[in-house]
Order: C-alpha cells, then structure tokens, then sequence
C-alpha cells in the first residue's frame, strides 16, 4: 500500500508538471494566434461575423420604405437586467411593430470588427435580441467605422472611444471595407431590412473649403448602398442623414436666401450637401436627415412652439428634391442642451407638449417616419425625457410621459395615413397645435397656464401644455 501510494503520487506529479507545461504552452500559442502583427489583440472576436444570429423573426412580406414613429437605443437601454428589462419589453410590447433604431458602433454597441475580418457583434445581438423580443421594426443605422478604417490601430484592445474618434469618418481607401461591413451586418440579421448610411456626416467636413465633403460622402454612400442591395434587393436604404442647421435672422453667412421663415434660414452648405447626395447617389429608398428646431446659436424663433414650423418648411422642402422620396427624421429636437448636451431644464409637461408640436409639423412637412432619441440613464429614478425609468435597478423599467407621447403617434398616424382638417375656433387657432385623421385628433396647448377650447365640434378644457387625444 505505501510503495503503490508512494508511486502513485509520484504519477500525479509528472502527470500533474506534464499538463502544467501543456496549459502554459496553450495559452502561449492562444497567446500568439490572438495577437495582431501591430500587437492589437483578436480576443473574443470571430471570423464568421456573417453567421446569422439567434432566430430572426419571421418576414411580414416585402418591406416598404415608410416604417413610422419609434426611438433610438443610446449608450444605456433597456437590454441588460432582470425584472425591469422585462417591464420594458412588456411596455414595448404592447405597441407591437413600434420602430426601433440601433447603431453598429458606439451607443451601446462595441467595435463590430476591430481587425479585418475579426468581428465582435456581442452588444449589437444584445440589441438586435431585445429588438426582436419586443417586437420591434428594426433598423440598423450604419455607423461608426472601426479604428483602423480610419487611421487607428487594429485590434480588440485599441478601440478608441473618444468622441473625437468615433466620429472620424473611414478614409477614402476604406469606404469598400466599410460597405463590406454593412453587407457584413445585413446577413448577420436577415429580419433587419432598413438601414441608414452613417450619422450626421461626422467625419465629412471639409476644411480647407469650409463646406461638407459631400463628394467622399455620396461615394461611401453609394458603395454601402451597392453592397446591401446585393445581400437582398428588397432591403431599404436612406441617407444622407444630413443636419438641417439653421441659423438667425442676425446671421448672413452662409445663410439660405430662399428657405427660411420666421425660425431662421438654413445654412446654404447644408443644402448643397443635399443637393451633391440627391443628384449623384446611387438609388435611395428613402430619405432620412435630423434636426432641431432652433438655431444653431440655440435661438427658438419666435419661440419655442413656432419654431417647429422649421419641419414643416425643411420637410416640404426635401420632398419637392427627392420627387416625393418618403422622408424620415432620424433625429428631432426642440430644446436646446447645455453645455453637458443635457435636456433638463424644462418641465416634463412643456417638453412633452413642444415635442408633440415637433412631430405635427414634421406630418405636416410630409414626413411619415422618425425616432425619438431616447437619453436613457444607467440608473435612478430622475430621467428628463426619458422613455421609461432606468433599468439598473429592479423597480425600474417604468413608463414615462415621453413614452406614451411616441407610442401612440405610432399608433394614431402611421405611413400612408391620411390626414384630415378638422374646425378651431378663432380664438383657439393661435394656443393650440392639431392633427387629425378620420379616427382621432391630436390637440397640444402651447401656453403655460389652462385653456378652454373648441376643436373639431367639441369644446374642452385643457391643462398647462396638455397633450389631448380626441376620438371621432
């Protein structure tokens, strides 16, 4: 028994020292194989990006351009967590089809290919995963490019996320590895079939001749179109995803001779972007930009209601370009941020009522699609503007005004709506904002203190800033 103890131990050992040196020489060569030639790291990445991903949902039959009124995923949602991301999904699910937007790239999602050909798609599935339990109308906005598309190192370790960086557009000899990487995503989630080509032009500015780059742009443009078109067809693609600044009446630079009115006039080199993309893209199936409305010196002229005639006028304005193109707001705004881009300093009743305004002048500027950009916090219960209350705690995940405002605009006023006039008495025209349809009318009060008032054959009361559904 002692000598078989004894060499059994001593078995142990060798076996023991054997697999010790065997894990050692593993992790050296995981080591290795994991390691760019730059010293870039391809920990945790694939090379089958392309695989389709969990089980997509079911096709609804051929997609159209138009997908209605929803929201942006920011860099915290509702994708992570126990009880209070179920209370999102429940909330969400309530409106199925509500759209749903999702970068590739910042906004909650990680570098999606840190080095050529090695992907990481674990937050985007997230995303996409919680889209789908939601039952959501997905889209993709195509956005930002990886680091070493744009001058950056490879590899899993050396993604750079400074603001100054993400919005570095790929350079010229990358616009083909960036449409690679679109056609890349569309096979990865088949059930995606709207895409929008990059964000805001970040990137595109041109120095030297202190205007946009619309040319590099319209040319990444043209080649992601190309290569998600060639994936399938029928999936939808929009740009430029321009911003419609604008500028006061103090403003003479650069400032539109011919679209303006009492909220500003447009910046001139916004709109030969425009025009560059709309004469020289390759096709589009619809036409997406965002915006806000007031100046870019943050002036809400004449004030913070009037100001939203702005979509109206920018909205007429592009649909004469594009000959009628369905028109999508990626983003829309209508009170101006501090120095941190924080919203805070109105009342959840006056950025409710104000943002209904903004919506009703964007319909009225032939919009049918636009997403609410959604400012989620990690955590706590004090959210302006918010969707629901942070899901990082479990009592989270709770509707808030902005939610209900989104969700049933989806509802009341889909693509293809058709609109109604419905009466107002004089005295009311000038405090009230409406929209209506055969079903249902939408009334906003614009003044910060109660009103009586006569819409549509009813007479009413409403609230400071009160948000009104009436049904027909």
């Amino acid at each position: 028994m002692t000598r078989h103890g004894g060499n059994s131990g001593a078995r142990r050992w060798r076996l023991t020292a054997l697999l010790g040196v065997g894990v050692v020489a593993l992790a050296l060569v995981v080591t290795l194989i994991n390691t760019l030639p730059g010293g870039g790291s391809t920990a945790g990445t694939t090379r089958d990006g392309d695989k389709v991903h969990g089980t997509p949902a079911a096709p609804s039959g051929r997609p159209q351009p138009s997908v209605g009124w929803g929201f942006t995923h920011t860099q915290y949602s509702a994708d992570q967590g126990g009880a209070a991301t179920e209370r999102v999904e429940g909330l969400l699910a309530r409106s199925p089809g509500l759209p749903q937007n999702q970068h590739i790239m910042g906004w909650g999602a990680d570098n999606p290919e840190p080095a050529v050909g090695r992907y990481d798609f674990g937050a985007l599935d997230r995303r996409v995963d919680f889209m789908r339990a939601s039952q959501a109308t997905p889209v993709i906005t195509l956005c930002c490019a990886p680091d070493w598309m744009k001058g950056g190192r490879a590899g899993a370790d050396h993604t750079d996320w400074s603001q100054a960086a993400l919005e570095t557009a790929p350079s010229p000899d990358h616009y083909q590895d960036f449409a690679d990487l679109a056609a890349t995503v569309a096979r990865r989630y088949p059930d995606v079939t709207h895409f929008v080509v990059w964000n805001e032009f970040k990137g595109f500015w041109n120095d030297a001749k202190n205007r946009w780059d619309h040319e590099g742009y319209t040319r990444m443009y043209n080649l992601v179109y190309e290569a998600l078109k060639k994936v399938d067809k029928d999936i939808m693609v929009g740009g430029p995803y321009l911003v419609m600044d604008s500028v006061g009446p103090h403003r003479t630079e650069h400032a539109s001779t011919t679209l303006k009115g009492p909220w500003g006039a447009m910046d001139q080199r916004v709109l030969d972007a425009f025009a560059y993309w709309n004469s020289h893209r390759s096709g589009a199936d619809f036409v997406v930009v965002d915006g806000s409305s007031y100046t870019d010196d943050d002036e809400l002229l004449p004030d913070a209601f009037a100001a939203t005639d702005k979509f109206t006028a920018v909205g007429a304005w592009l649909r004469r370009q594009t000959h009628d193109l369905p028109l999508w707001w990626a983003e829309y705004y209508v009170e101006p941020a501090d120095a941190a881009d924080e919203r805070t300093g109105w009342s959840e009743a006056r950025r409710v009522a104000v943002q209904a305004a903004g919506l009703i002048a964007m319909v009225k500027g032939g919009a049918d699609s636009g997403f609410y950009w959604n400012p989620e916090r990690k955590q706590g219960t004090d959210c302006p503007g918010c969707l629901w209350t942070p899901t990082g705690g479990p009592a989270g995940g709770a509707e808030l005004p902005m939610y209900d405002l989104v969700s049933r605009f989806d509802r009341a006023f889909p693509p293809g709506t058709g609109y109604e006039t419905v009466s107002v008495a004089r005295d009311d025209a000038l405090h009230v904002r409406v929209l209506a349809t055969d079903e249902v009318v939408l009334v906003v009060n614009t003044l910060d203190r109660p009103i009586g008032a006569r819409v549509d054959g009813q007479r009413f009361d409403l609230a400071a800033y009160e948000v009104k559904w009436l049904t027909r």
